[in-house]
């Protein structure tokens, strides 16, 4: 599994319409591409003084799906048009094997149960 983390910062008064932006437009849009090892986001924010950063984790099943995801150049951000005028700056995307998930591994305990 790897995960993709970026970094980004908003001005305060720019950060509700940036989560709501991603959690209704670019999260969904990303999922609705249908990459084939791609395992879900999450978005972490915090208020910075004044700037508001978000870092959004993807997860993928491997270095493909992220080539698949972002392109040749895998560290670039992958900046929605509309969010662009709402992000003050931002860092380059990084790359991670999980390496230890216990929510993965509760997963991989609890399914043979349902089943």
């Amino acid at each position: 599994m790897i995960a993709r983390i970026w970094h980004g910062w908003t001005k305060p008064g720019d950060a509700n319409a940036y989560e709501k932006l991603l959690r209704d437009k670019i999260f969904p849009s990303i999922a609705a591409r249908k990459i084939i090892g791609y395992r879900g986001a999450e978005l972490f924010v915090r208020d910075d003084g004044d700037e508001v950063e978000f870092i959004t984790l993807l997860r993928f099943d491997s270095k493909d799906a992220v080539t698949e995801f972002a392109g040749a150049e895998a560290s670039k951000p992958v900046i929605f048009p509309k969010a662009e005028a709402l992000i003050a700056r931002m860092g380059e995307a990084r790359h991670y094997r999980l390496a230890i998930s216990l929510v993965l591994m509760l997963v991989l305990v609890l399914l043979p149960i349902i089943d």
